[in-house]
């Protein structure tokens, strides 16, 4: 076992390529997997971020085996000793990439809207993959790389078997790979979290990339604002002092931005949770600060009491808001909380204090029942959202909003269930908590 999930992967991955730096660079994730990788390699290059489209035929009774993929431009590639070898006929083959072609449609629409794929003519891209197996779907995004005019492609990834440069071909210009051990069965042995990666989280990695880096390909039109006046967010990892704990957090803050969103996470989750940092790009986007933040370090977490403590994570809420408020980038702002599932309880917990000064609050599928006696005494302007299929907990926030004497409203979002998992869900969730900020912190 090589990397603790693939953030980890990717950070490792990243230090090899050091040297792609500086140069004109776009980074493309293979989706899923590939993305969550990709993302902490364009980070720390300071690279855009995009993805390349492709998808695995696998063999129709052993899925996991791949006999081929396609990918964007027409790209196609069989593996002609796989598909001999499994004895999968033209019209099983033909089956199964009819399957995916539609799939592949489905994820360019989800993953990119009405956006164009990045540019890659005269520009090195950097294909990025979470491992790689039989290659099938490295040689097509290479080769899709190759149809769009990259002047150099390099392909990476964090594990591969030991001939891996082989199955690709010569496609790739450079390869760059950390482990690559005789024995080979499967990319997930190599990983102690290899948990399949989410739409929501690939959409997430995108935003964020788009919200923290300059990525368009056009130049400046004539007149447009300098860099020095643009909207860019100011991003930096950041330590928050908390009794005797540091809490790891991300703070973005765009210029001119009005104030700032402390999000409280639920149980289980952290600061890297996808759905937070899909909603915290929203934000950033309608010119919004955020601050993404663990409330309890890896050592506390292991303590399930911890985990639903609410006084304790609401306390750990105020004391990041208080240290927020000392920070030159952000004194004198407005803040307000954001907090899913249980931390929705720790956010109304924290604004109930007699001292909190806090503008919002936002509940994401939240459990307010968890701080019920404190919420007669929450002050802040707060809006509950709940899935309209997530029955109960929508009829805990019925009855917490009965009990708020603030400003409040409760926002249903139909057909959706408690992750708020289902196409167009999130958006909602998003359009909604900027609506509710904006007005509110402004």
């Amino acid at each position: 076992m090589y990397f603790t999930d693939r953030t980890d992967a990717g950070r490792r991955l990243a230090a090899r390529l050091n040297h792609l730096k500086g140069q004109d660079l776009v980074v493309v994730g293979l989706p899923r997997g590939g993305v969550p990788v990709a993302a902490q390699i364009a980070e720390a290059l300071g690279a855009p971020l995009d993805v390349c489209l492709v998808r695995k035929l696998g063999v129709p009774f052993q899925p996991e085996l791949a006999m081929g993929a396609i990918g964007e431009e027409g790209v196609r590639v069989v593996n002609e000793p796989v598909v001999r070898g499994m004895g999968v006929t033209d019209r099983d083959l033909a089956a199964v990439e009819e399957h995916e072609r539609g799939v592949l449609e489905q994820r360019a629409r989800r993953y990119r809207g009405e956006r164009q794929p990045a540019r890659y003519e005269g520009r090195t891209v950097l294909v990025v993959d979470d491992g790689l197996a039989t290659g099938s779907t490295a040689l097509a995004a290479c080769r899709i790389a190759r149809a769009r005019g990259a002047s150099r492609i390099v392909l990476a990834v964090p594990v591969a078997p030991h001939d891996w440069s082989a199955r690709l071909g010569g496609e790739a210009d450079e390869g760059v790979c950390l482990h690559t051990p005789r024995q080979f069965h499967a990319i997930g042995e190599f990983y102690a979290d290899f948990g399949q990666t989410s739409d929501e989280e690939v959409i997430a990695c995108l935003a964020h990339n788009r919200a923290a880096h300059a990525t368009s390909d056009a130049p400046p039109a004539a007149g447009s604002a300098s860099p020095e006046h643009d909207s860019l967010p100011y991003d930096r990892s950041v330590r928050i002092p908390a009794g005797g704990a540091a809490l790891d957090g991300r703070l973005t803050v765009p210029r001119g931005a009005p104030g700032v969103v402390l999000f409280a996470h639920g149980s289980g989750s952290s600061r890297k949770s996808p759905r937070n940092r899909f909603v915290a790009t929203g934000l950033n986007r309608a010119g919004l600060g955020t601050l993404l933040f663990d409330l309890l370090t890896e050592a506390e977490a292991v303590n399930r009491d911890n985990v639903f403590d609410t006084a304790l994570l609401a306390r750990r809420l105020t004391e990041a808001t208080e240290w927020l408020r000392e920070q030159p980038d952000t004194q004198g702002m407005e803040f307000g909380y954001f907090g899913a599932s249980t931390g929705a309880a720790a956010a109304l917990w924290a604004a109930a204090e007699p001292a909190a000064d806090v503008t919002a609050v936002v509940s994401r599928g939240g459990r307010p029942d968890l701080a019920g006696p404190r919420l007669p005494e929450v002050k802040a302007p707060t809006l509950l959202i709940v899935g309209g299929r997530d029955h109960l907990v929508l009829d805990l926030n019925r009855q917490a909003a009965a009990r708020l004497s603030c400003e409040h409203q409760l926002a249903i979002v139909p057909g959706a269930t408690h992750l708020f998992e289902e196409p167009g869900t999130l958006e909602s969730v998003t359009e909604l908590a900027t609506d509710w900020f904006s007005r509110h912190l402004a």
